[in-house]
């Protein structure tokens, strides 16, 4: 079978290699043999193979694939807890999930509801995303306003249907202003397309409201955009370099409005969280999903065999949704 790899750092559709592997094999004892079904290609994906994502670039080789939902094709000694035809997210037992089977760990596994097998090709990461930078900076009230860039993102989208159900009002920026009517459809309340006074417009829009939980996918002068339209002691959170420039804050914004900038990072939630929190905010979320209360626009789902055309897509500005792969398309 193939998998996929990169020996080299750089564009992901210039590095990807599409290589032969073993077949996985009968799972040992505590293990699962898994079908992937689907894989989703996440901004993170494309840092990774230009080695620019984590603290430290990773040591190559790199099996590549992430967020991944697949089938249990066989359970090993010991597994009683997942049987043969149940769905689980591939991303929490590890990554090198573009081919179409893996053993995992059943440990960290779980069954998911059945639902929508691309939807839930991508509960992996930006749902938890979303809701984690949604809950745990800010006490938001009802009727707080939030103020996100990157609204047409997956965790753009993701923030936008959380807050809706939750109360909360959101101004999503975007880039483009054909990505203005996709979001106001999915429910958001204000959508603006971004520039330089931004903050002018945000608070016009929203009757002199400033929000004060800003999330930022992009870094640069972006973040100091945002930084401008919130409220005196609001906090800006980053989860994203889009712009591939450094996080600004105005110094005006940072001393005397009392501005503040935090980090997110959904790897640093896997390994402080307890495996039993995990397991219990996915099955909250997958359900969401299988309820049709969270649903993100896909692109196109190429098979494995195209996956440099995959992430060339990925990588497209102006996408209007997701790109995933079918590793056994």
């Amino acid at each position: 079978m193939k998998a996929v790899r990169f020996s080299r750092f750089g564009p992901a559709h210039d590095v990807a290699e599409l290589v032969d592997v073993d077949e996985p094999g009968a799972p040992g004892p505590g293990e699962v043999l898994l079908e992937i079904e689907r894989s989703s290609i996440n901004p993170a994906d494309l840092l990774q193979f230009e080695g620019r994502y984590g603290a430290v670039p990773p040591k190559l080789p790199v099996w590549a694939g992430g967020e991944a939902v697949g089938r249990v094709l066989e359970a090993g000694a010991g597994v009683t807890h997942l049987k043969a035809g149940d769905r689980v997210l591939a991303l929490l037992a590890a990554r090198g999930n573009w081919r179409p089977r893996t053993k995992a760990p059943a440990a960290r596994l779980f069954a998911l509801p059945e639902a929508d097998v691309d939807q839930l090709a991508m509960l992996g990461v930006n749902p938890p995303t979303a809701w984690l930078m949604l809950h745990d900076f800010v006490a938001l009230a009802p009727g707080d306003w939030v103020i996100q860039n990157a609204g047409n993102s997956g965790v753009g989208q993701a923030v936008i249907q959380f807050s809706k159900r939750l109360g909360w009002k959101t101004v999503s920026v975007v880039r483009r202003e054909e990505q203005v009517a996709p979001l106001k459809a999915l429910g958001a309340d204000v959508v603006l397309v971004d520039g330089p006074d931004l903050a002018a417009r945000v608070h016009a829009a929203t009757g002199g409201a400033k929000p004060r939980l800003g999330i930022d996918a992009v870094a640069g002068d972006a973040t100091r955009r945002l930084g401008r339209a919130m409220a005196d002691g609001g906090t800006v959170v980053n989860y994203g370099m889009l712009s591939g420039d450094a996080c600004a804050l105005d110094p005006g914004d940072v001393v005397f409005r009392d501005v503040a900038l935090r980090g997110f990072w959904l790897a640093r939630w896997f390994a402080t969280v307890p495996l039993e929190q995990q397991h219990a905010l996915y099955r909250q979320l997958g359900t969401a999903i299988a309820e049709g209360a969270l649903r993100v626009e896909v692109e196109q789902v190429y098979p494995l065999a195209q996956v440099k055309d995959a992430l060339a897509h990925a990588a497209r500005p102006g996408r209007g949704g997701k790109v995933l792969i079918a590793p056994n398309a």
